[in-house]
């Protein structure tokens, strides 16, 4: 999935956009029908997979039906998508509340501005006492 082939997963995409781009997502291409085995090993849908469907029992299961030749693309996308919308909710409700709130959002921003400002000025503060050019007087 690629930001340039606008297909990549956003984490602003709300639940069916996530499912229409999973559905579009790339598999084995050696494999042309649901019960011609195929290949997990470097297919996009099984990495996605296997970094965020907390069900594991459901990865090993649909990479053991994959691999046989008993499963076809559409249900391994369609429990990717779910798998992917579910670790995407806390955060699109997070979300939903901070743009709920735009003034939280500068608050945040300016709190933040002011603590790496602070953090900087004591870290040059040792920079130049250890290379020996503090011009304090």
């Amino acid at each position: 999935m690629s930001k340039s082939y606008q297909n990549a997963i956003d984490l602003s995409d709300d639940a069916e956009t996530v499912r229409k781009k999973v559905m579009q997502m790339y598999t084995d291409p050696k494999r042309i029908r649901a019960d011609i085995p195929g290949t997990v090993e470097g297919n996009p849908v099984f990495v996605y997979h296997d970094a965020f469907n907390q069900d594991l029992a459901e990865v090993e299961d649909l990479k053991a039906r994959y691999r046989a030749g008993k499963v076809g693309d559409v249900e391994v996308k369609t429990k990717l998508a779910r798998a992917l919308n579910l670790e995407l909710e806390p955060m699109r409700e997070k979300r939903r509340g901070l743009m709920a709130r735009p003034e939280r959002i500068r608050e945040i921003v300016f709190d933040g501005s002011a603590r790496a400002r602070r953090i900087a000025a004591e870290t040059m503060g040792r920079v130049r006492d250890a290379m020996k050019i503090s011009y304090s007087g």
